[in-house]
């Protein structure tokens, strides 16, 4: 996105969120598990994760993949977007050495009664061809340019 604010007037339902590709190493894997506080051992220690999980290293964390999403979603929207709801499935684990890539669309855009504009946005991350993770999420779009879904509380905030 440019420096320009996203609103939800230049949204659609169709419309194609940016690909994001990340390549995947042991650290990214093990600095979002202490991040999130996740000491278990399938997330650090890969002798661990071979042989009691029975996978072939140690593999990105929900708390880690949500902060993926959610990176994701928000340079997408700029910094006056905000996510009111995420709901994700984990298909298949994500390794260091793997290249996921998000991709996402836009499935629906409306008002609500107390005149907060809403985009609900499909994501997908994958690895090669297997979708490891889909995703839908709620997230607030300013409806003018001088609106900032951050001010709103109370009855003007229902995600």
């Amino acid at each position: 996105m440019s420096g320009e604010r996203l609103t939800i007037d230049r949204v659609k339902p169709g419309l194609a969120l940016p690909e994001l590709a990340v390549d995947v190493c042991a650290t990214t894997v093990v600095l979002g598990a202490l991040a999130s506080r996740d000491w278990r051992p399938m997330h650090h220690d890969k002798d661990f994760a071979q042989q009691r999980n029975g996978v072939r290293d140690i593999f990105l964390n929900t708390p880690n993949l949500a902060a993926w999403y959610e990176r994701y979603l928000t340079d997408w929207s700029g910094p006056t977007g905000r996510l009111g709801r995420m709901k994700f499935r984990m298909r298949d684990s994500i390794f260091p050495g793997d290249r996921m890539v998000f991709r996402g669309s836009v499935e629906k855009v409306e008002t609500d009664d107390a005149g907060c504009a809403w985009a609900e946005v499909s994501v997908s991350v994958s690895v090669g061809d297997r979708v490891c993770t889909a995703c839908t999420a709620r997230i607030a779009l300013p409806s003018t340019p001088t609106d900032n879904p951050w001010q709103r509380r109370g009855t003007t905030w229902t995600p």
